[in-house]
């Protein structure tokens, strides 16, 4: 079974466009596939392969400036859940738009998954999800505050009009793997909140350690691969993919009369024009003639 490791950290890399082509080079020779985005804060990505391949990639990035004590996560996929690699050099790792975050400087205080649910269970602790509105959809923390945010970059917003609903409060923050906890947690303590946590390894580290019976996750935990969902002891989810907004639909929303294979479904069908409908349309026609070919279109990653 193909291996899925989870990874950030951040790190001053002076010149990032450097990392770019010996990290391409090391993951192509060994079947690594996934997306890595490489900016001056450091690195964030999710890879997969085989065992030698996954460790010679984090080998790697372990002896990249600043990197030595990378922190990842993994967990297995019944399928390769990535079709091909993407280095990509970006202005962020996690875009927040907001220059003076810095979570190399300071962060919230982290919180184990183990100690996760005392803390989140008391009263004046006020719980913040700090991840897109789609993903929220489909599972969060019972209790939790869902900002209905459609980008990270609208997270500072949100807090900006909310921030008086918190007023006395801990705050208590979690995202998928920890990486947007990291901004978001320093930029809190920016604005002046003095009592900032957050869920260390995020996430998919609760559902790999708190067992089930104990949990107070509620549904599906969305991941940003071909898996598109994962439960308590990493275990693959039902939902699947909308090709046209990327949003995690169920197997019995295909029935749903808004559905059309590549071009829509009951979340997207009126945000998108006839124009783009029909572009769509034809992209998926393309994908399954590559499909009958027994080659791969590259419009369906």
């Amino acid at each position: 079974m193909p291996i899925v490791a989870a990874l950030y950290k951040f790190t001053r890399f002076e010149d990032p466009a450097a990392v770019i082509a010996p990290l391409r080079e090391t993951c192509m020779d060994h079947d690594v596939r996934g997306i890595l985005l490489v900016a001056h804060e450091g690195i964030n990505g999710t890879i997969s392969g085989t065992r030698p391949g996954i460790d010679a990639a984090l080998a790697h990035i372990r002896a990249l400036p600043g990197c030595n004590d990378l922190d990842w996560k993994e967990s297995t996929a019944k399928a390769p859940p990535f079709s091909r690699l993407k280095v990509r050099l970006k202005k962020e790792i996690v875009t927040m738009g907001q220059p003076h975050v810095d979570p190399d400087a300071r962060t919230g205080h982290y919180v184990a998954p183990a100690e996760w649910n005392d803390l989140i269970s008391s009263p004046d602790v006020a719980v913040i999800d700090t991840r897109n509105d789609y993903e929220v959809a489909i599972g969060t923390f019972k209790g939790a505050v869902d900002p209905g945010t459609r980008a990270f970059g609208d997270f500072p917003s949100w807090w900006a009009a909310n921030k008086h609903r918190f007023a006395d409060k801990r705050i208590a923050m979690f995202c998928t793997g920890g990486i947007r906890c990291e901004k978001s947690t320093n930029y809190l303590l920016s604005e002046g909140v003095e009592d900032v946590f957050h869920l260390k390894g995020g996430i998919l580290k609760y559902l790999e350690e708190v067992p089930q019976d104990d949990s107070l996750w509620d549904g599906s935990c969305f991941v940003f691969d071909e898996r598109v969902s994962v439960g308590h002891g990493m275990v693959e989810g039902p939902h699947e993919l909308c090709r046209a907004c990327r949003r995690p639909i169920l197997p019995e929303d295909r029935k749903h009369g808004s559905f059309e294979e590549g071009v829509s479904c009951h979340h997207c069908i009126d945000e998108t024009t006839a124009t783009a409908k029909a572009r769509f349309r034809e992209r998926q026609k393309q994908i399954v003639l590559a499909k009958k070919r027994g080659t791969r279109h590259l419009g369906q990653d």
